[in-house]
């Protein structure tokens, strides 16, 4: 916690975890019967990792506003509200933002069991998978695309 300023813990909240509130509050009048809801959130809310502790916690709360939000507008508004949990998806972000070794370490998957960093495809499928009628059974529950990382 040492390097992690008060600013950047509120900034990080404010990003990743207020502005699901505040769409959601927005967007539920319109929404229709059926709808459903796709929160975006990261195998860290999982792993804990210690050196991203503002970023890792957002994600935990994702989970729970995801369960509870779940609880609060199947029943009453038919709305299914679900989440997706990639594990480390290679993006334009990680080349620009990771030292050369890091991302040397990233593509061959951080240690993830099937040795590689996913692709966006591997994240879009889940979400095209949640907004469809074939997931309409499932309601706050998480999928996690990230390469068979065992999530308890």
């Amino acid at each position: 916690m040492a390097g992690l300023t008060a600013s950047q813990w509120e900034d990080t909240f404010a990003l990743n975890i207020h502005s699901y509130f505040h769409i959601t509050k927005a967007a539920l009048p319109y929404m229709p019967r059926g709808g459903s809801i796709i929160n975006m959130a990261s195998i860290n809310a999982f792993v804990g990792r210690d050196d991203l502790l503002d970023y890792t916690s957002t994600k935990g709360a994702v989970v729970s506003f995801t369960r509870g939000l779940s609880n609060q507008v199947v029943g009453e508004k038919g709305i299914r509200v679900n989440a997706i949990y990639p594990g480390p998806i290679w993006t334009p972000l990680v080349p620009s933002t990771f030292s050369k070794s890091n991302v040397e370490e990233f593509s061959s998957g951080g240690g993830v069991p099937m040795g590689r960093a996913g692709q966006p495809i591997e994240v879009a499928t889940c979400c095209v998978f949640l907004a469809s009628e074939d997931s309409s059974y499932i309601s706050g529950n998480m999928i996690h695309p990230n390469g068979g990382v065992v999530i308890n």
